[in-house]
């Protein structure tokens, strides 16, 4: 018992979910006793499960798979023009224009919605490129980041082969690299499930996640709130573990 309260302790698989356990078993005891009064700040577990029972009623499903099309377009499409500033970076005449691209990261994200609904007005098109522009800043400065920590050693030893500067590029950085892009991917991925309730709120249109919660919110429905913030929280997580699950399979040796 002592083991679980050193650090840097290496515990079996069997002792990590036991205290995986008895954490989420604390916190369900919080929840009921919390919320056993007449006056609770947060919404009871019956009033959840409500919240569950009129969503799916509502659609719920449909609206998630929404959500999820939209989370899906906009990584592709942000990581494909992410990659491309990445991969030229390296050249002296765009380089420039790569960190310039970084920098849109500390632009506000209103400002930016504003301007593009001048531009397009179709509802679904809208929230893709306001996530697509909000994320390629993101994307391009990690995978940056992921460049220029490469070793000098795997440039020298692919000079050694008498590779050109362009099979370097292509060897080292796009081939030698394509683990860090899917872990990339996966972080930058949580960031778009984040952003994609506050577009979709923002545009309601097309529905999805952001549409409902922001239609409990204003009703002040909690059970409803909090049913699709676990609901948010386990399709988050399910992602998450997919794409690390596909990283691991497709690269066995990776040393991420």
């Amino acid at each position: 018992m002592i083991k679980y309260f050193i650090p840097f302790e290496k515990l079996s698989k069997s002792s990590r979910t036991i205290i995986v356990t008895v954490w989420l078993v604390l916190l369900i005891a919080i929840w009921f006793i919390g919320t056993s009064g007449e006056k609770h700040l947060f919404p009871s577990p019956s009033q959840v499960l409500t919240g569950f029972t009129e969503l799916y009623k509502e659609g719920l499903v449909v609206h998630v798979f929404n959500s999820l099309k939209l989370c899906f377009v906009s990584i592709f499409l942000a990581t494909i023009i992410s990659l491309l500033f990445a991969y030229l970076w390296p050249i002296p005449l765009l380089k420039p224009v790569s960190e310039f691209i970084t920098k849109f990261r500390f632009l506000p994200f209103t400002g930016l919605s504003f301007y593009i609904t001048m531009v397009i007005h179709e509802a679904r098109m809208m929230q893709v490129w306001i996530l697509v522009i909000f994320l390629t800043t993101f994307l391009t400065t990690s995978l940056i980041a992921v460049v220029k920590d490469i070793p000098q050693e795997e440039f020298d030893h692919a000079k050694m082969l008498k590779c050109t500067r362009w099979e370097v590029l292509w060897q080292v950085i796009i081939l030698g690299r394509l683990d860090y892009v899917i872990d990339v991917i996966r972080q930058n991925l949580a960031i778009t499930w984040m952003m994609l309730v506050t577009v979709e709120s923002i545009v309601v249109a097309s529905g999805g996640l952001g549409f409902l919660i922001k239609n409990s919110d204003k009703f002040m429905n909690t059970g409803r709130i909090i049913a699709l913030q676990i609901i948010i929280l386990l399709i988050g997580l399910g992602l998450d573990s997919g794409i690390n699950f596909l990283r691991k399979a497709l690269f066995r040796y990776s040393k991420i």
